[in-house]
């Protein structure tokens, strides 16, 4: 049975808590594979690898960042067949529709290669007499998201 683990520090890293969680075929009720629920310290060091990492990724310019996020986006298309199946097989949509929705998600990374443009900050001189206004726009930190 096919075991989907965790992703930490650009590695596959095998759970160690002993508990999964099944993940079924819709179509035939049946338990197709299953996922690690992650260990507190197995959270802990995903959050840790994500902070060691955001001090290089802060100061990295915004070009280069970009360079990751179409990289991303190419991987994604490279792979949008394999990743159609996959959720095909998880969500029970036929896979022209699962197609649709990847299609839809390269469309939210494709969004997110502008986002440099967005962290540009403004600039207003003469806001009032002798007052000069501006605003940058940095990276706060880590942060998390639980999404399906």
């Amino acid at each position: 049975m096919r075991e989907v683990h965790h992703f930490i520090g650009g590695r596959h890293v095998t759970g160690t808590s002993g508990r999964f969680g099944d993940i079924y075929n819709p179509n035939t009720g049946e338990v197709q594979a299953r996922v690690a629920l992650a260990t507190e310290g197995e959270l802990d060091a995903a959050v840790a690898n994500a902070a060691d990492a955001f001090p290089a990724w802060s100061v990295m310019n915004p070009q280069r960042r970009a360079r990751v996020m179409f990289e991303f986006k190419r991987l994604l298309e490279a792979n949008i067949n394999e990743l159609a199946e996959l959720l095909s097989s998880e969500h029970g949509k036929v896979v022209a529709d699962s197609k649709g929705d990847v299609q839809r998600g390269i469309d939210v990374v494709e969004f997110a290669c502008g986002i440099p443009h967005l962290q540009k900050g403004e600039y207003t001189e003469g806001a009032g007499p002798g007052i000069d206004v501006y605003s940058m726009r940095q990276p706060l930190g880590v942060v998390a998201g639980i999404t399906p």
